[in-house]
């Protein structure tokens, strides 16, 4: 069956106080992109892997390319205004029938068996979501009331998600929803259920300063 990758880098660098889209910042040598792009390339050569960039940022990742003789064959295709356009557009490129993971381009230290593990799962569950436990206490607030709630009842969410492709692709026939806040919530929309597997800590999404921190010491284990 045919392995699909949709890497989603639309990031603008607000958060991380940086002029640069926190995609193209350099850690370990390199921009984040490039480490997340390698992880799948790594994980299985055959993955056909959809890079979607916003449109204006697409020449400025040509030029990385060449400037870091990047070689991991990718498909590039311009992002929309939400993340949920931007996915679609990259599902659109999905042109035979197999399984799709959608991953966030800032997510560079996703580990292999993670990555292998979903597309497994999916295979027979037709979803397959990463998921972790919570170790903090966490607490229910409204605007006039909070209270206390059992972690053992929650999970972090983790990329990638992966789906049977044409799951998906109906899925993201849907209209839009300020409810979907990953693919997984889109699937769950269109009535599939979805199916959870451990991901790995390793795997942050880096959006501030002080990830890239973290991302500076992961990358010298």
């Amino acid at each position: 069956m045919a392995r699909f990758a949709i890497i989603v880098a639309g990031g603008k660098g607000n958060r991380m106080n940086s002029d640069l889209p926190k995609q193209f910042i350099e850690v370990g040598g390199k921009p984040i992109l490039m480490h997340t792009l390698e992880r799948f390339y790594q994980a299985d050569a055959s993955i056909k892997i959809i890079l979607v960039l916003p449109k204006e940022q697409i020449s400025y990742w040509q030029e990385l390319q060449t400037k870091f003789r990047f070689e991991v064959p990718v498909l590039v295709t311009a992002g929309g205004d939400t993340r949920f356009q931007s996915v679609k557009n990259g599902v659109s490129l999905v042109d035979e029938p197999g399984l799709v993971a959608v991953h966030d381009g800032v997510r560079p230290f996703v580990s292999l068996p993670t990555i292998l593990k979903g597309y497994e799962i999916a295979h027979f569950h037709k979803t397959a979501i990463p998921v972790l436990d919570l170790v903090d206490s966490i607490r229910h607030v409204t605007d006039d009331h909070n209270e206390a709630v059992n972690r053992a009842n929650y999970r972090l969410v983790q990329t990638p998600q992966v789906f049977q492709a044409e799951l998906l692709k109906n899925a993201y026939e849907q209209p839009f929803s300020e409810l979907f806040t990953d693919d997984a919530s889109v699937i769950e929309a269109f009535g599939e259920s979805i199916t959870l597997y451990e991901g790995n800590k390793e795997n942050i999404k880096l959006t501030t300063p002080w990830d890239l921190k973290i991302a500076q010491v992961l990358m010298t284990e």
